[in-house]
Protein backbone atom coordinates (compact mmCIF):
# COMPACT_ATOMS: atom_id res chain seq x y z
CA UNK A 1 0.00 0.00 0.00
CA UNK A 2 1.40 3.35 -1.05
CA UNK A 3 1.66 6.27 1.33
CA UNK A 4 0.07 8.33 -1.44
CA UNK A 5 -3.07 6.17 -1.45
CA UNK A 6 -4.41 8.59 1.17
CA UNK A 7 -4.24 11.38 -1.40
CA UNK A 8 -4.77 9.70 -4.73
CA UNK A 9 -7.21 7.00 -5.68
CA UNK A 10 -5.38 5.62 -8.68
CA UNK A 11 -2.61 3.02 -8.47
CA UNK A 12 1.02 4.03 -8.01
CA UNK A 13 3.63 2.66 -10.33
CA UNK A 14 6.55 0.89 -8.70
CA UNK A 15 9.58 2.96 -7.77
CA UNK A 16 12.04 3.27 -10.62
CA UNK A 17 15.14 5.39 -10.98
CA UNK A 18 14.53 9.00 -11.94
CA UNK A 19 15.88 10.36 -15.17
CA UNK A 20 17.17 13.88 -15.44
CA UNK A 21 18.60 16.11 -18.09
CA UNK A 22 21.22 18.53 -16.84
CA UNK A 23 23.59 20.81 -18.65
CA UNK A 24 25.35 23.52 -16.67
CA UNK A 25 24.87 25.95 -19.55
CA UNK A 26 21.09 25.53 -19.45
CA UNK A 27 18.85 27.88 -17.55
CA UNK A 28 16.03 25.30 -17.35
CA UNK A 29 16.51 21.75 -16.09
CA UNK A 30 13.78 19.14 -16.37
CA UNK A 31 13.81 16.20 -13.99
CA UNK A 32 11.49 13.22 -14.34
CA UNK A 33 10.59 10.62 -11.72
CA UNK A 34 8.86 7.38 -12.72
CA UNK A 35 7.26 7.44 -9.26
CA UNK A 36 7.61 9.64 -6.21
CA UNK A 37 9.77 8.23 -3.40
CA UNK A 38 7.77 6.90 -0.46
CA UNK A 39 10.58 6.54 2.07
CA UNK A 40 13.92 8.10 2.89
CA UNK A 41 15.64 4.96 1.55
CA UNK A 42 13.82 5.31 -1.79
CA UNK A 43 14.75 9.00 -1.98
CA UNK A 44 18.39 8.19 -1.20
CA UNK A 45 18.45 5.51 -3.91
CA UNK A 46 17.57 8.02 -6.65
CA UNK A 47 20.37 9.38 -8.87
CA UNK A 48 19.35 12.90 -7.79
CA UNK A 49 20.34 12.03 -4.19
CA UNK A 50 23.94 12.70 -5.21
CA UNK A 51 22.89 16.34 -4.68
CA UNK A 52 25.67 17.39 -7.04
CA UNK A 53 23.54 20.14 -8.59
CA UNK A 54 21.14 22.58 -6.97
CA UNK A 55 18.50 21.44 -9.46
CA UNK A 56 18.58 17.88 -8.10
CA UNK A 57 18.25 19.09 -4.51
CA UNK A 58 15.31 21.33 -5.46
CA UNK A 59 13.50 18.50 -7.26
CA UNK A 60 13.97 16.17 -4.29
CA UNK A 61 12.62 18.90 -2.00
CA UNK A 62 9.36 18.80 -3.95
CA UNK A 63 9.30 15.00 -3.62
CA UNK A 64 9.82 15.30 0.14
CA UNK A 65 6.98 17.84 0.42
CA UNK A 66 4.69 15.48 -1.51
CA UNK A 67 5.65 12.68 0.89
CA UNK A 68 4.88 15.03 3.80
CA UNK A 69 1.40 15.54 2.37
CA UNK A 70 0.81 11.79 2.53
CA UNK A 71 2.77 10.94 5.69
CA UNK A 72 4.34 13.84 7.64
CA UNK A 73 6.89 11.71 9.49
CA UNK A 74 8.36 10.38 6.25
CA UNK A 75 8.37 13.85 4.69
CA UNK A 76 10.26 15.28 7.67
CA UNK A 77 12.86 12.50 7.43
CA UNK A 78 13.40 13.34 3.77
CA UNK A 79 13.57 17.10 4.39
CA UNK A 80 16.07 16.61 7.23
CA UNK A 81 18.26 14.54 4.89
CA UNK A 82 18.08 17.27 2.24
CA UNK A 83 19.08 19.91 4.81
CA UNK A 84 22.45 18.17 5.26
CA UNK A 85 24.82 20.12 7.51
CA UNK A 86 22.03 22.52 8.58
CA UNK A 87 20.72 19.65 10.71
CA UNK A 88 17.15 18.67 11.49
CA UNK A 89 14.30 21.13 11.18
CA UNK A 90 13.63 23.26 14.25
CA UNK A 91 10.32 23.25 16.10
CA UNK A 92 9.54 26.52 14.32
CA UNK A 93 10.22 24.93 10.91
CA UNK A 94 8.03 21.93 11.79
CA UNK A 95 5.21 24.17 13.01
CA UNK A 96 5.43 26.34 9.89
CA UNK A 97 5.28 23.28 7.64
CA UNK A 98 2.34 21.80 9.54
CA UNK A 99 0.51 25.11 9.18
CA UNK A 100 1.13 25.17 5.40
CA UNK A 101 -0.54 21.79 5.02
CA UNK A 102 -3.65 22.65 7.01
CA UNK A 103 -6.92 23.38 5.24
CA UNK A 104 -6.41 21.03 2.29
CA UNK A 105 -2.90 22.28 1.48
CA UNK A 106 -1.87 18.75 0.53
CA UNK A 107 -2.24 19.62 -3.15
CA UNK A 108 0.31 22.48 -3.10
CA UNK A 109 3.54 20.48 -3.61
CA UNK A 110 1.91 18.44 -6.39
CA UNK A 111 1.04 21.68 -8.22
CA UNK A 112 4.67 22.07 -9.33
CA UNK A 113 4.69 18.91 -11.44
CA UNK A 114 3.73 19.01 -15.12
CA UNK A 115 0.05 18.58 -15.84
CA UNK A 116 -1.11 19.59 -12.35
CA UNK A 117 -3.62 22.44 -12.49
CA UNK A 118 -6.74 23.56 -10.63
CA UNK A 119 -9.05 22.00 -13.23
CA UNK A 120 -7.77 18.48 -12.50
CA UNK A 121 -7.37 19.03 -8.73
CA UNK A 122 -3.58 19.25 -9.15
CA UNK A 123 -3.15 15.69 -10.34
CA UNK A 124 0.25 15.59 -12.05
CA UNK A 125 0.88 13.71 -15.26
CA UNK A 126 2.92 10.54 -14.93
CA UNK A 127 5.81 10.17 -15.03
CA UNK A 128 6.28 13.05 -12.58
CA UNK A 129 8.15 15.85 -14.34
CA UNK A 130 9.28 19.18 -12.95
CA UNK A 131 11.14 22.01 -14.65
CA UNK A 132 13.41 24.14 -12.50
CA UNK A 133 14.86 27.44 -13.73
CA UNK A 134 17.91 29.47 -12.86
CA UNK A 135 16.95 33.10 -13.32
CA UNK A 136 19.38 36.00 -13.75
CA UNK A 137 19.93 36.29 -9.98
CA UNK A 138 20.06 32.56 -9.17
CA UNK A 139 23.73 32.63 -8.16
CA UNK A 140 24.01 36.18 -6.90
CA UNK A 141 25.34 35.05 -3.48
CA UNK A 142 28.43 32.86 -3.53
CA UNK A 143 27.69 29.31 -2.35
CA UNK A 144 23.91 29.71 -2.72
CA UNK A 145 21.47 29.08 -5.55
CA UNK A 146 17.92 30.42 -5.62
CA UNK A 147 15.96 28.53 -8.25
CA UNK A 148 12.50 29.17 -9.67
CA UNK A 149 9.74 26.59 -10.01
CA UNK A 150 6.39 27.24 -11.66
CA UNK A 151 3.12 26.01 -10.17
CA UNK A 152 0.09 25.17 -12.26
CA UNK A 153 -1.91 27.27 -9.80
CA UNK A 154 0.14 30.47 -9.56
CA UNK A 155 1.01 33.29 -11.92
CA UNK A 156 4.60 33.77 -10.75
CA UNK A 157 7.32 31.22 -10.00
CA UNK A 158 8.19 30.23 -6.45
CA UNK A 159 11.71 29.78 -5.11
CA UNK A 160 13.83 27.18 -3.39
CA UNK A 161 17.24 28.27 -2.08
CA UNK A 162 20.03 25.73 -1.85
CA UNK A 163 23.40 26.06 -0.14
CA UNK A 164 26.59 24.46 -1.36
CA UNK A 165 29.05 22.51 0.76
CA UNK A 166 31.86 20.94 -1.22
CA UNK A 167 30.37 19.34 -4.32
CA UNK A 168 26.87 18.98 -2.87
CA UNK A 169 23.85 21.26 -2.61
CA UNK A 170 21.47 21.21 0.35
CA UNK A 171 18.06 22.67 1.09
CA UNK A 172 18.47 26.05 2.75
CA UNK A 173 15.01 27.59 2.38
CA UNK A 174 11.84 26.78 0.50
CA UNK A 175 9.21 29.27 -0.53
CA UNK A 176 7.00 26.87 -2.46
CA UNK A 177 4.45 26.07 0.26
CA UNK A 178 2.44 29.21 -0.28
CA UNK A 179 -1.07 29.66 -1.61
CA UNK A 180 -2.10 28.58 -5.07
CA UNK A 181 -5.51 28.73 -6.69
CA UNK A 182 -8.02 26.32 -5.16
CA UNK A 183 -8.52 23.03 -6.94
CA UNK A 184 -11.78 22.80 -8.83
CA UNK A 185 -13.27 20.37 -6.31
CA UNK A 186 -12.77 22.91 -3.50
CA UNK A 187 -13.70 26.06 -5.43
CA UNK A 188 -17.33 27.03 -4.89
CA UNK A 189 -17.14 29.32 -7.97
CA UNK A 190 -15.85 26.67 -10.36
Amino acid sequence: MSIFDKIRNNNQTQQAPAQSTFDKSQKNVTITFAALPESLAQLQSLPEASLDTPFKAAALTLCALCAYAAEPTIGVEMLNYLRGPAGPMSNYDLSFLKDRFMDAGVYIPFSYFDGAKPENDYTPAEPFTVTISAGPYAYQNDGYATLDIRSGGADSPRQITLRQKGNQWFLWEQRVMVGVRKPKSLDPWA
